[in-house]
């Protein structure tokens, strides 16, 4: 290397140093923002790390609720099921009660106007009969006018004779 000449030794030596003492100076900021960087990188990893286990416990938590709720409701459904399906029997032999019942009713009334049919039809015989009666005593009747009228003008000139 060439020697400096000594004027600009002199000049530049002064600046030279107080930049060295600056870019020093930079260099430990630097190494302590560094620092500060590793720190706070390692205080996120371990408040991440931390957050992390607290949420994997909160949904580990919600998850155990859900599958209580899920069985409990499984079970109410169930239940409400078995519930269902005894009314639902109850309801159906009741109605199967009530249409035997009806049945029951609606043969005996059957009857009693099977009854009552034949007893019409017993009636109408007896009218009929009585019809037949009644015409046969008006033709006996209607035969023995003409002898009455005959009867009774005979006693009509018999009173008029005894007179």
């Amino acid at each position: 290397m060439e020697k400096i000449p000594s004027w600009m030794e002199r000049l530049l030596l002064p600046k030279l140093n107080e930049i060295t003492g600056e870019i020093k100076a930079i260099h430990t900021r630097i190494d302590a923002v560094g620092k500060e960087i590793v720190s706070l990188r390692s205080e996120t990893k371990t408040e991440i790390a931390s957050l992390r286990n607290e949420m994997l416990t909160k949904f580990e938590a919600a998850d155990a609720k859900v599958e209580s709720l899920e069985k409990e409701t499984k079970l109410e459904i169930g239940s409400l099921r078995n519930e269902m399906l005894t009314k639902f029997e109850a309801v159906d032999a009741n109605v199967t009660s009530l249409r035997n019942e009806m049945i029951s009713r609606f043969e005996a009334v059957n009857a009693r106007f099977e009854s009552v049919d034949a007893k019409f039809e017993g009636a109408d015989a007896k009218i009929d009969g009585l019809r037949t009666e009644m015409s046969s005593r008006f033709d006996s009747v209607e035969v023995r006018i003409p002898s009455m009228e005959k009867i009774a003008g005979f006693e009509t000139r018999l009173l008029e004779v005894e007179k």
